[in-house]
């Protein structure tokens, strides 16, 4: 029997059944659904709606069904078209005639609601903990670098040397970033819908505020034909969680880079990477190369649901429905690869002086000769024209850099100096920048700034 067989008769064609069932995967959200009856089943006592035994008896009954489902003894039936229909359906017969109060003043269209918001905001707080756990493997890995230091890139060419405790720390603060998107996407999607009804509220004497206060919600809804039909808390947790992904993806895609052999900056642990089924010598960096290739599907779930709720009318429409696999898949997806690039970074092995290689070609350090001349009162135009002329004719094969820079009148052997290996790195000296006394203080205000977020 159907939640609605008053009103429509018959059997539900099979292939109808099969298409709008969402038990499939509506299953996860019972610790919420139980959670939301259970407050809900108070209410209508505390409404004078249900007598004290009848409170008690549905409760017991809720307790019966979360053991059963926790220890996975649950016994599905053919009408459970999903997890709150299987619930009613269930206490329903362990509670007999009073099961059939527990639906009392509720909808499942803000049933469903409460639930899901219920469910986001304790799987936020999960990946929430989980980029916790990656910004601190990225500072401890930044403070264990030292004076490590590696070229910095623009449009992937060599550009001025950095130490990798900076680098490292540019992943940081954007993680940080997420963690607070994050917090204020679970502030803002604190709000109870329970008690909107299916869209106008009820005439039975319900106390949403109450039962919101009971749920551990910060807020009850203002408006029911918008508590039941808002999505927009999921579509921002899958823009913030699209974001992760993204971080992630870049994250990924340096890694890979890194440990090719072209590169060399990096070794994998065996723990995060494989093998190849037919060349023996190969080591494969899969967990960084995953992490990027999830951005497109974290993105595509984000676009989807975008694209349902374009145009729906107020207030519920059954498109809503589309709304749980692409927040399941987005929180499981993240949740993986912030795991695994975690791990990685942990374990992964520094190559520095390959690095400091790269990083010690002597044109790596003509913005400190352009900066030299400045200095000499030279006009910063005039002194990159200066330096990128000695830059082209050691390209060409004219002289080494270091020897037209000391046999330059305007330059010499002291500018020379400048492109000693190790040098450049540490003439970064503004507030922010890639030098060893900036990236000092900044280790300091990224810690500061976990403490702030309540990350310890």
């Amino acid at each position: 029997m159907t939640l609605w067989s008053g009103r429509i008769g018959g059997q539900m064609a099979s292939d109808m059944e099969a298409f709008t069932v969402s038990l499939g995967y509506d299953q996860r959200l019972y610790p919420d659904d139980l959670k939301g009856s259970r407050a809900h089943v108070r209410g209508l006592g505390r409404g004078g709606l249900l007598d004290a035994e009848e409170v008690a008896v549905l409760l017991d009954a809720l307790d019966a069904v979360e053991a059963e489902l926790d220890a996975g003894t649950f016994a599905f039936g053919p009408g459970d078209e999903d997890i709150h229909t299987a619930i009613e359906r269930r206490v329903t017969e362990l509670a007999g005639p009073t099961g059939a109060k527990l639906h009392t003043g509720r909808s499942r269209n803000d049933q469903v609601a409460t639930d899901l918001r219920l469910w986001t905001k304790r799987s936020l707080a999960t990946i929430i903990e989980d980029l916790s756990d990656l910004a601190q493997v990225l500072l401890a890995r930044a403070r264990d670098a030292g004076g490590a230091y590696l070229p910095g890139y623009t449009h992937v060419q060599r550009a001025q040397p950095v130490l990798l405790a900076h680098h490292l720390l540019a992943h940081g603060w954007a993680v940080l970033r997420d963690v607070e998107r994050l917090q204020q996407c679970i502030s803002r999607l604190d709000v109870s819908p329970l008690g909107a009804g299916a869209l106008a509220g009820s005439s039975l004497n319900l106390d949403p505020a109450a039962t919101a206060a009971d749920l551990g919600f910060a807020a009850v809804f203002e408006n029911s034909l918008d508590a039941v039909g808002d999505r927009d808390f999921v579509a921002e947790a899958l823009f913030d969680l699209a974001m992760v992904g993204v971080h992630l993806s870049k994250m990924g895609e340096e890694l890979v880079l890194w440990s090719a052999e072209e590169f060399g900056f990096a070794v994998f642990d065996d723990a995060y990477s494989t093998g190849s089924s037919m060349l023996p010598q190969k080591k494969n960096a899969d967990a960084a190369e995953l992490a990027r290739g999830k951005a497109g599907r974290l993105i595509g779930n984000l676009t989807g649901l975008l694209v349902t709720l374009k145009g729906l009318p107020l207030a519920y429409n059954r498109d809503l429905q589309e709304d749980k696999e692409p927040l399941f898949d987005s929180v499981d997806q993240v949740h993986l690869a912030l795991r695994a690039i975690a791990g990685s970074y942990a374990t992964i092995t520094w190559r520095r002086e390959v690095m400091a290689a790269a990083a010690d070609a002597p044109s790596s350090a003509a913005i400190d000769l352009a900066e030299y001349l400045v200095e000499a009162g030279v006009p910063f135009r005039e002194a990159h024209g200066i330096v990128g002329g000695l830059v082209a004719r050691s390209i060409a094969g004219e002289a080494g850099l270091v020897d037209l820079v000391s046999a330059h009148p305007q330059l010499g052997p002291t500018a020379a100096g400048l492109l000693a290996p190790g040098v450049p790195v540490t003439r970064r000296t503004t507030a922010g920048g890639a030098g060893p006394e900036p990236v000092e203080v900044q280790l300091g205000r990224f810690e500061a700034r976990l403490a702030a977020l309540g990350i310890t």
